[in-house]
């Protein structure tokens, strides 16, 4: 039985991820799905992106979490609207279904966008079975995570378009194995893109934001 009602609850979300997809597509604009586990440095990694990014590409975020507005204040003094979605008052989901997505949506001059960024909750496991209409996913996962997390919650890389290794600046001062990372991350999505960055000193940004701005123009070329 509650593999059933699973089911529904997946086939609904889906069904309306197919109808943001096509209002996202009808607006013109990129939307990436940025999820990690909490304190990988997504919002910091985010934050410093919009600022290299915009005004050039127009930029809205919608960003999720249990509790607190927190990121959605952090992410507004880049100068972007920002939307915060809280599931305190739905259970306390640990992550973002398509239709908090499409009410947030509306909240946003979505004809003056280029790219929506939605920076999903924190967690390695429910966001990734979660379609929400975007048109690229990407995992944020920090040096202080440890190498085997691709292994052990892969289903979030596999579903990943791109892999961002944050905070490489604590190397030096860490027992983790770059190396290993990336292989244990290719094992499980052998072509996907791995990017080593650090947010904090904006280190290993500019192919990150290469692929970003290439993303976001293709789409609209091909619209």
């Amino acid at each position: 039985m509650e593999i059933n009602i699973q089911e529904k609850i997946l086939r609904a979300n889906d069904d309306m991820a197919c109808k943001n997809r096509k209002y996202f597509t009808e607006k013109k604009v990129f939307v990436l799905n940025m999820m990690s586990s909490p304190g990988s440095g997504k919002t910091e990694t985010l934050c410093k992106t919009l600022k290299k990014i915009t005004p050039e590409i127009k930029t809205g975020v919608i960003t999720g979490d249990i509790c607190t507005t927190n990121d959605a204040d952090r992410l507004k003094k880049t100068g972007v609207a920002a939307i915060q979605i809280n599931t305190d008052q739905f259970g306390g989901d640990c992550h973002l279904a398509a239709h908090l997505i499409e009410k947030a949506a509306q909240n946003l001059n979505l004809k003056n966008l280029d790219l929506l960024i939605i920076e999903n909750i924190g967690n390695l496991v429910c966001p990734a079975e979660f379609d929400i209409g975007e048109d690229a996913k990407a995992v944020v996962l920090s040096v202080t995570e440890g190498e085997d997390k691709p292994l052990k919650y892969p289903l979030m890389f596999q579903e990943a378009d791109i892999a961002i290794l944050n905070k490489i600046d604590l190397l030096p001062y860490l027992d983790f194995d770059l190396k290993e990372a990336v292989k244990n991350i290719k094992q499980v999505h052998p072509k996907i893109p791995v990017f080593e960055i650090s947010a904090k000193t904006e280190q290993g940004f500019e192919p990150w934001i290469k692929w970003l701005k290439t993303s976001v123009k293709s789409k609209l070329m091909v619209l």
